[in-house]
């Protein structure tokens, strides 16, 4: 802090044209501690009704060093939020008065389905845009949100390092990364590039995270991606509000510590604009950004038919999509026309949805049309934006995305709060602000194949009635094995059907437990010329295929298969592969003894026997027992 003398306080604040009487008594005695920068920031306070933050001051020479740390953190609020602090709180105080007033944000306008792409996995159509989505690749850029710890599922590590399932053990921080590679190497071949353009990859961490992740990453070697390939850029806390008034809520241990809260995925958009990062890929060539969230681990199963209609579309923004029940607890992505013509393409809450159609001439609101689903298609929250008109919408708003709040009231009055709130934002309201020329669609991929969240711990995914998505570890582990079976299953390969088990309280379905390397099988037309002749797995059996180049001919397995291989070993599998296998043992979740990863799912692998066979040296080679 300025070392000015005690005396000088009182020069100080005509010297600004500020009169004494105007600042609270506290911060006037320790103005003569403050720096010009520091002042600043006081001044701005105090004009956006702020004043309380002083009001339990110290006098001078008594806490000063926590004067200090309150201004940094004051000015670090400042610079990361943009616009600053005065806008944030300047927004805080309008978002407070609607909510307060039970302000309808929808009110004028009506909703109708929008334009988008409908797709069946494995026929033409789904073939076309999966194929022209590869050679696409090379010219996108990849960028993972993840800001959260895996707390809310019982594991208390980041959610990117459990493990998606645990025949193979990868993490979704891997899975993801080799599924980048496999496209990078993918649309090079495609192309017949002569060097592969390497696809820049972006995670979007937090205080919570950033260590974790860059710790995983340089323990694995990056998993194979080169280190200049990965950013990682972090997202700060914003000020939480704590009445009606936006005024800051300081730490109730701390008079010198606003408290912090996430501000919502949101500020992805804003940390890509103030990193310079899209210009870079922008002047490399590049044409697309792809967004998608910490623990979905069929999602790559999906982007490269996606990123194909994006493509062939030419669409701005292409919002991933799934088909959702009427009144399903998804949001649903609808056209909203204002009475004043304006119009945009959104994600709408479900509890939002059904009373917006019922209270614009749909007496029934949201329900099923012909296909047996609703026609506002199921939200994921994984968008394609073309980076071209990304840029010039950023440019315009700085990154900020349209905020909302929802404060907790302690009662119908809702004069004060249960506990502090803070604006927040999402990554997919981005559209919220496009000009109504902006080309924004959806591509609707079917559940299985697309779309297995890992976001419920085993008590709440228990309670969740039957025949509704759990949305656990649980279920996100078995419908990877689900998918990677019906994919086999298409591609000609008799498969067992499923059997239903318990494991922690949630009934799924078990099918045999297939892993394969991205690299093996990107895509439906990949894969089907991988896999020849009269196929058969057993439900019972597991299968690995850890390598680019294994065919399957002809073969029969009732067991355990694993299959290692490198790039140039060409390997063709067949014959009748019969043995004891691997076996799922339920396990508690609350048996303290297990890792946290295996009790958040209530089954272990119980590895009894298995054929392994590792083929390290380029060639051609048949297993054939």
């Amino acid at each position: 802090m300025a070392s000015a003398t005690v005396d000088s306080a009182a020069g100080i604040l005509p010297n600004l044209n500020i009169n004494a009487g105007d600042w609270p008594p506290n911060l006037v005695k320790n103005l003569h501690l403050l720096s010009p920068d520091q002042i600043e920031l006081a001044k701005m306070l105090l004009e956006m009704g702020q004043s309380h933050l002083f009001q339990h001051w110290a006098e001078p020479g008594v806490e000063d060093y926590q004067k200090e740390t309150f201004f940094a953190q004051v000015s670090k609020l400042n610079s990361s939020y943009p616009g600053g602090l005065a806008s944030y709180i300047k927004t805080a105080k309008e978002l407070l008065e609607d909510s307060k007033e039970g302000k309808n944000p929808y009110d004028g306008f009506t909703p109708s389905v929008p334009n988008g792409e409908v797709l069946s996995f494995g026929d033409d159509k789904f073939i076309k845009f999966e194929a022209a989505g590869v050679k696409e690749a090379q010219n996108a850029a990849f960028v993972l949100v993840a800001g959260g710890l895996g707390e809310r599922l019982g594991y208390n590590g980041i959610k990117v390092a459990l493990p998606a399932e645990t025949t193979t053990g990868t993490c979704f921080l891997q899975l993801y990364i080799e599924s980048i590679l496999a496209l990078q190497e993918a649309s090079s071949r495609l192309t017949q590039g002569t060097c592969q353009k390497e696809i820049p990859f972006v995670i979007m961490t937090s205080d919570d995270t950033q260590t974790h992740t860059l710790d995983l990453l340089e323990s694995n070697s990056y998993f194979g991606m080169k280190p200049t390939q990965v950013k990682l850029l972090k997202q700060e806390k914003v000020a939480c509000l704590g009445d009606n008034d936006a005024r800051l809520a300081l730490d109730p241990h701390n008079k010198y510590k606003i408290q912090t809260k996430p501000h919502g995925h949101g500020d992805v958009h804003s940390l890509l604009y103030s990193s310079g990062l899209l210009n870079v890929w922008h002047n490399a060539g590049l044409r697309w950004v792809l967004f998608f969230q910490d623990t979905n681990g069929l999602l790559f199963k999906a982007i490269p038919a996606s990123l194909g209609v994006s493509a062939t579309k030419q669409y701005h923004v292409n919002s991933l999509a799934v088909q959702r029940k009427a009144k399903e607890a998804i949001g649903g992505i609808t056209k909203l026309t204002h009475s004043d013509g304006r119009s945009m393409v959104i994600n709408v809450e479900y509890n939002q949805l059904d009373p917006l159609l019922r209270a614009t001439g749909h007496p029934d609101g949201d329900v099923n049309c012909e296909t047996g689903y609703s026609p506002f298609p199921g939200n994921i929250n994984q968008l394609i934006l073309e980076l071209g008109p990304y840029i010039e919408e950023l440019t315009k708003t700085g990154g900020a995305i349209k905020e909302f709040v929802n404060p907790k009231y302690k009662d119908a009055s809702k004069t004060s709060f249960k506990s502090s709130t803070r604006l927040e934002c999402m990554m997919q309201d981005y559209p919220k602000t496009l000009p109504p020329a902006a080309r924004v669609g959806f591509t609707v991929m079917d559940t299985w194949l697309a779309y297995a969240p890992v976001k419920s711990n085993p008590e709440d995914a228990a309670k969740v009635p039957k025949g509704n998505p759990y949305h656990s570890a649980t279920s996100g582990e078995m419908a990877i094995y689900c998918a990677n079976s019906r994919i086999l299953k298409k591609a000609g390969v008799q498969v067992d059907d499923p059997v239903q088990q318990v494991f922690n309280g949630q009934e799924v379905e078990v099918w045999p437990r297939v892993t394969w390397k991205p690299k093996w099988g990107l895509t439906f037309a990949e894969i089907k010329t991988k896999v020849s002749g009269s196929c058969s797995i057993s439900q019972r059996s597991t299968m690995v295929l850890k390598g680019r180049d294994i065919c399957l001919e002809d073969l029969s397995l009732d067991g355990a298969l694993i299959i290692n291989s490198v790039d140039a070993a060409e390997v063709k599998v067949g014959g009748s592969v019969k043995n004891k296998g691997w076996l799922l043992e339920s396990i508690d979740y609350k048996e303290s003894a297990v890792p946290e990863e295996l009790r958040i799912r209530g089954f272990k692998i119980n590895k009894i026997e298995q054929l392994e066979e590792t083929y390290s040296e380029p060639g051609k080679f048949t297993l054939k027992p």
